[in-house]
Parts: structure tokens; sequence; C-alpha cells
């Protein structure tokens, strides 16, 4: 079980008019289609390919699904136009941003927008002997720092940041990857690090001498979710029952964001984006069984915010058309929109005075990452 706090009363009352299974004969989609995603084995190249196979067999369409494991060579063929469509993670906020990979000259603020993603759960998973019931009780314990992985990083500063903290708070662990943090904690080197409720090493934790706990998050706690948000704007509430240490009896605070993402340019046709999101929509009961997360692509779940970049006005179109699209949900996409033009402008704005300085490539990431900052705390 999954529970969108911020949403999930308000979802049951929705008048969804035609989501699942109906109006098959009035999508029209390409009859050969390339998508891509993550590395073959991980979670979203397997959703990928189940919400693909649907599609093949209700509407006859051959899609190929093109994976790797690196940020920019699952963007590059959506920006090259080989592909329109990719399933992406926390990429897609870093990419519309115009930040860490996307920092280059060659890349810069990408203007993506999202047409469905299924909601996923996170936290700081910490070792129980460390003795972190809450997220203030992080202060001076060792957290997990994974070395050029800042989708994993920017989780842990986020929820710090719920708890007023920052990385000069904790002792910082700088570890070479994502596994080799989830085995500190088991190895006694972190105290705590950013993990999926589901990750197997969890359960290896939860039965070591160390043992495992979830720390609690302030989900009712406005002003925390409020500095959350404030590191990334892509988070929400929820409460998580799946995964090591948590059950219906015993649930735990998460935060929830999502993965994967059905991604797309803003250039693309709002047709294009009215039928894709309609037929993953509408073969939703083809590919809801096939594992445990899958009935988490409900439109209901997945055609709302907050996501890492705004909806596509064509996927919104279909949302309204059944009754999900709220008021509240056209608050927060115009507020993205308008905030990612101002990041778009600082970026002409930033280019054209590094060239009157004569600031070198090699200086450029750093020197737009200072304009940003300035130029959207001015705004």
């Amino acid at each position: 079980m999954f529970k969108s706090l911020a949403k999930w009363a308000a979802l049951a009352a929705l008048p969804l008019v035609t989501a699942h299974g109906a109006l098959a004969d009035d999508v029209n989609l390409e009859r050969s289609m390339l998508w891509s995603a993550y590395d073959v084995g991980s979670s979203g190249y397997t959703e990928a390919s189940m919400i693909a196979d649907a599609l093949m067999k209700e509407y006859g369409v051959r899609i190929r699904i093109m994976p790797s494991g690196t940020a920019i060579g699952r963007l590059k063929p959506l920006e090259t136009g080989r592909v329109k469509f990719a399933f992406l993670a926390t990429e897609t906020y870093f990419a519309a941003e115009g930040i860490y990979d996307f920092a280059t000259p060659d890349w810069g603020p990408q203007d993506l927008r999202v047409l469905l993603g299924r909601p996923a759960s996170v936290s700081l998973a910490t070792a129980a002997d460390a003795n972190i019931k809450t997220l203030e009780d992080l202060r001076g314990k060792r957290v997990a720092y994974v070395e050029a992985n800042p989708s994993v990083n920017i989780k842990a500063e986020a929820l710090m940041a719920s708890a007023g903290l920052t990385w000069d708070d904790v002792q910082q662990v700088r570890l070479p990857s994502y596994g080799a943090s989830l085995r500190g904690m088991i190895e006694d080197t972190v105290d705590a690090a950013i993990v999926s409720p589901g990750a197997p090493t969890l359960y290896e934790l939860a039965s070591s001498p160390r043992g495992l706990a979830w720390p609690r998050i302030p989900l009712d706690d406005k002003d925390a979710w409020e500095r959350l948000n404030k590191v990334a704007p892509i988070f929400e509430a929820a409460m998580e029952t799946v995964g090591a240490g948590m059950s219906e009896d015993k649930p735990a605070s998460m935060a929830a964001y999502r993965y994967p993402m059905i991604v797309s340019y803003a250039a693309l046709s709002d047709d294009e984006a009215y039928n894709m999101t309609k037929a993953v929509a509408s073969t939703y009961d083809l590919y809801k069984d096939s594992n445990p997360v899958m009935p988490r692509w409900d439109v209901k779940l997945s055609g709302r915010p907050p996501v890492d970049a705004p909806f596509h006005p064509g996927a919104i179109r279909y949302l309204k058309e059944i009754g999900v699209w709220t008021a509240e949900d056209d608050k927060w996409n115009q507020k993205r929109l308008e905030h990612l033009q101002k990041v778009q402008a600082a970026w002409k704005a930033a280019r054209d005075e590094a060239k009157t300085k004569g600031v070198s490539d090699d200086a450029w990431p750093q020197f737009w990452m200072d304009y940003r900052k300035e130029a959207l705390s001015a705004g």
C-alpha cells in the first residue's frame, strides 16, 4: 500500500470518467516507437517494458527500448529526437533546472514535460543501534554521501533540510557508489543512507546486529515540508507499507517522488502527448498486476503533481477529460512553468555575460551556478 497523504482522500471521490481499459480504438500512436530508459534490470527499464508490452498487445505497435546507465545517455536520444519518450527519474529535474550534468555549455536548462509519473517512496534508512528516532537526531551522525550521484544526495539534503539540518550538521561519509552507502550501514561505517524501502540490502541490515530503523518524518508539519521542497519541489508526504522493516500494521513515513516518469520535450505536439497518455492509462489493466509497484501507475496517482517538470498540455487535456486534473494541479503546473521560464532567461543572460567576460568552458559550470542562484533569489 502507498498513500500520498496530501491527496489520497480527495482522489477517492474524483469522478474518473474513462481511465482504464476504455476507448482503445480512439488512440492514435506511431506504428513504431523507440523509448529510452534506465539499464536492463532496473525498475525503470522493467516498468517501461511492461507498459510497452501492453501497448503492443492493445494497439499492434512496435516498441523498442534503449537502455542507458547515465543521465546523459537517457536524455541525449530525447534531445536529438531519436526518441520522443523517455522513462526517467530525478535527472528530469536536473535537466529542467540546468544543474549538475546539465550545467555544461552544451546542455543548460532543457524544456522538458512530464506525461505521467509513478509515485515512489524514499527516506534516510538508519542503523537501529544509532538511535536515530527523528530526522533531527541525525545531527552529528554519519550520513552517506555518494560520489557523482546527485540524485541520491539531493534527497538526503532535502530530508535533512526538513529538520533544519545541512551537511555541515552531520558527519558526511563520502562513498563511491549507492551500493557502498547501503553496505556502510551493515559494516558500521555510516549510520544513515538514502534508500528506497524495497532495496534487498535493507533486509540484510534488518537481520544484522545493527538492525534497521526508519526515522519519523513529520508528515503534517507544513514548515518542515516547505524547507524540504525548497531544496527540490518534487516531494510529498506519504505512508509506505511495502519494504524492509514495515508492514500494513507498521507503516513508515516517507517522502514520495516519481520514478519512473514518462518524459518528452515541450515541443512534442499536444496530440502526440494526449495519445501516449491515453494509451498508457487505457492499458492499465494489462500491466497493473505485473509486479507490486505497477498499481501505482493508476492515473489517479501518476497523473497528478508534484513531478520533476511541468506536465505536458496534451497530457493535461486527457487528465481533464477523465476528471483527474484539478484547479490545484493547474496552479502547481503554472508555478513550475513560470519558474523554469526564469531559469531559461537566466541561462541566456549568463551565457551573454560569460562571453563578454571570456569565461572558459571549464569555468562555466560554477559561473552558471552562481549566476543562477543570484538570478532566482532576485526573482
